[in-house]
């Protein structure tokens, strides 16, 4: 690849990050290359040669640590042949597992030379420049969320179509599973105008649909600009009022912090995408307590019909985990019976494994791998075939269909339902950006397949609409 040019003849410094885990990653992982743009980095497509490498990790996954230390081995040798070529790559951790075990980083593969937790990346020009000065490592893991919030530049790169803002970080929830509240830290909510303002700025640079996020996107409470703290609810509606902007998302809730303002506004914002993910985890009450998620599956079935009373076309999408210790069959049949009653579009489901550090990674009556093996393909299945069932459902549905871009195939493009399903149609590469009416045709295993029935001649977005139930 050639190196881009800053205007000048001096060829760039080349950037390559790869990143692990939720959108919450891929935001941050955008964020860091516009922090170093300004010391001349471009973005690279692989890390051979790159003069900077960050790996953005997540500590949500089983065997998180195994695969950084095994592409650490793998960027060794690649560091070492930088090296011969009398260049230099900076080599960097990032994100969770870096929070969680950034001095084991260090000790294990001492060729590591930035370890940064996810709340410190707005210092990475300063961390480059002390090991540029210097030999060793740089770790930064501080937790204030709002110092990186408030160091971020305005400038930022194009996103697409489709872009992601992260409006809220860290959990206060502690469920026994989870690290993100000793990775990310206590709760805390930018401020409303901050908000606004990128989402402006991604509106302009082409974005026609936005999705917030946040580990407890829904627990939002940032200050407004009248100086009283907002809810997602308040926000979304001042976000619905940005000229361009088509569509809206968020990601992730939790069931404790779906109020009713924020349930009023899935019926009262047309440009609320009626699709929700919203992890409840298990069926059983006496999991859901061990698992100190604060709500019954009563209580989460009762915002489930709250919000399809707010928008009876609304879809779910959820998490659940098989086997958390101490969990029976007959806990195991309750969540089975929760999925049947609620009918998801789409899910997430996982075998327990233990996160060191969480209360659950050393309480008793672990479950056996096998059965865990064997009540997650039960929960799969069940999954899969509402998922397929939802999906058929569509077929000869009239939809608006926002178009990201080129498909596989030529002439095709590529782009997302109201409900977030992968859509692909016949059509013009510069309808990509475009939010256009379509008729489902046919439904593929893991996709839409799409007539477009008009196209704008303008390329401005028509207004999205409620899809015909």
């Amino acid at each position: 690849m050639t190196p881009a040019t800053t205007g000048t003849t001096t060829p760039r410094k080349r950037l390559f990050v790869k990143t692990w885990g939720c959108q919450m990653n891929v935001y941050d992982s955008a964020r860091m290359a516009d922090v170093l743009a300004p010391l001349g980095y471009a973005p690279a497509e692989t890390a051979d040669g790159a003069d900077m490498v960050i790996l953005n990790t997540c500590h949500i996954r089983e065997k998180a640590s195994e695969k950084l230390f095994s592409e650490l081995g793998r960027l060794r040798e690649a560091k070492r042949a930088r090296e011969a070529e009398g260049g230099r790559m900076v080599l960097a951790v990032a994100g969770c597992v870096a929070q969680a075990e950034g001095a084991e980083i260090t000790a294990r593969a001492p060729h590591v030379d930035i370890v940064l937790g996810p709340q410190s990346y707005h210092r990475l020009p300063e961390m480059v420049a002390r090991i540029t000065r210097a030999t060793g490592s740089v770790i930064e893991t501080d937790f204030p969320a709002e110092q990186k919030f408030d160091h971020l530049p305005e400038v930022s790169a194009p996103q697409g179509p489709i872009a992601f803002l992260t409006i809220q970080e860290g959990c206060d929830k502690f469920c026994s599973f989870c690290v993100v509240p000793y990775t990310r830290g206590a709760e805390y909510s930018r401020p409303a105008a901050a908000v606004l303002a990128e989402a402006k700025r991604l509106v302009a640079q082409g974005a026609r649909e936005i999705a917030l996020l946040g580990q407890n996107v829904n627990a939002y409470h940032g200050e407004g600009p009248d100086g009283a703290a907002w809810g997602l609810g308040r926000l979304l509606r001042a976000m619905a009022e940005i000229e361009g902007l088509a569509r809206l998302r968020y990601t992730t809730s939790h069931p404790r912090d779906m109020d009713d303002d924020l349930i009023a506004a899935h019926g009262e914002i047309p440009a609320l995408m009626p699709f929700l993910h919203l992890p409840v985890q298990s069926g059983s009450d006496r999991v859901l307590k061990a698992m100190n998620r604060g709500h019954t599956a009563a209580e989460f079935l009762a915002v489930v019909e709250k919000l399809r009373a707010a928008r009876p076309d609304l879809a779910l999408s959820s998490d659940f985990i098989a086997g958390h210790p101490g969990e029976t069959q007959e806990d195991h049949q309750a969540t089975l019976r929760l999925i049947e009653r609620v009918g998801f579009a789409q899910a997430f489901s996982f075998k327990y494994s233990p996160r060191p550090g969480t209360p659950a990674a050393g309480a008793p009556l672990q479950v056996p791998e096998t059965e865990k093996d064997r009540r997650l393909h039960e929960i799969q299945a069940l999954l899969r075939d509402q998922q397929d069932m939802f999906n058929r459902s569509r077929l000869g549905m009239r939809m608006d269909v926002l178009f990201t871009g080129s498909g596989r195939h030529a002439g095709q493009l590529a782009g997302r339902s109201p409900w977030l399903q992968p859509v692909h149609a016949e059509g013009a590469a510069a309808l990509a950006g475009q939010v256009l009416p379509c008729e489902v045709i046919a439904i593929h295993p893991n996709s839409l397949a799409v007539r477009i029935l008009a196209a704008s001649s303008t390329g401005d977005p028509p207004n999205q609409e409620k899809a015909a139930a």
